[in-house]
């Protein structure tokens, strides 16, 4: 009998044990002291500082790190903190109040999140697949990031005009774009700025270098500039401040 009631215990704990492990294994990936995390850390780190540059797609061994990394939590800490420093810079701003006091935000990756997209694309272990984005960016489903949302909302009372600047087609995606944004609570922007026939070939930061420089020779002062990817963020008229939100998923040259 004791045997018995031994035996079953052990029965009763070995399933605790296999559950909590499928449980709890989603966190693994981010075990610094496994070999395989530990090198996907600091690739994640070397992108994220733009010592790696180029790059065409996640290294495969990182599939499942990224993908613990954007759904588990860590990225959404890291993009409340980012937007946290942000509004500590923004307190410090005194407006004139002419209305020439600009902001530009990204959109994809940066206002809304595509996460659900990459998720079929092995979180960028597949190559870029322009037609498969076109088609996702058509049905308009992609959700806010929410602090960069509460962040839209801050600058829009605060008096800022903020232009939306994206590297999407205007001849194409404008109206899934607009409609997007919209369903998603970006309402009252000054302006959604797209790629046009007459910028279409040129690089993501020769394109947004030249956006930044049209709304200068307007008269607007650029105070802040928010991007995933760093040629969002890189080349001339950049702003007073950038501010990069994390994307271990693509890059843009």
């Amino acid at each position: 009998m004791e045997n018995s009631t031994r035996g079953t215990l052990l029965l009763i704990f070995l399933t605790i044990s296999t559950s909590l492990a499928t449980i709890t294994s989603p966190w693994m990936p981010m075990d610094g002291n496994n070999p395989t995390n530990s090198y996907c850390l600091s690739w994640r780190l070397a992108i994220e500082t733009n010592n790696v540059r180029a790059w065409r797609i996640v290294p495969l061994q990182c599939m499942r790190y990224v993908e613990v990394y954007m759904l588990a939590g860590q990225y959404d800490r890291d993009v409340q903190l980012i937007v946290e420093h942000i509004n500590v810079y923004l307190n410090e701003i005194v407006l004139p109040g002419d209305g020439m006091d600009a902001w530009i935000l990204d959109v994809d990756d940066t206002c809304f999140s595509n996460v659900f997209y990459y998720r079929l694309k092995r979180y960028g272990c597949d190559p870029y697949d322009p037609t498969g984005f076109r088609t996702w960016a058509m049905k308009g489903g992609s959700p806010a990031i929410q602090p960069v949302l509460e962040l839209f909302n801050n600058l829009i009372e605060t008096g800022f005009k903020v232009f939306l600047v994206t590297g999407r087609d205007e001849e194409t995606l404008r109206e899934a774009t607009e409609e997007n944004l919209n369903d998603q609570g970006f309402t009252g922007y000054e302006r959604l700025i797209m790629r046009t026939v007459e910028n279409k070939k040129q690089s993501a930061a020769t394109y947004k270098t030249t956006i930044r420089k049209q709304l200068m020779e307007e008269g607007y002062r650029i105070w802040g500039n928010v991007g995933d990817q760093w040629s969002d963020l890189q080349g001339e008229y950049t702003g007073n401040r950038t501010f990069k939100i994390p994307n271990p998923m693509y890059f843009v040259p």
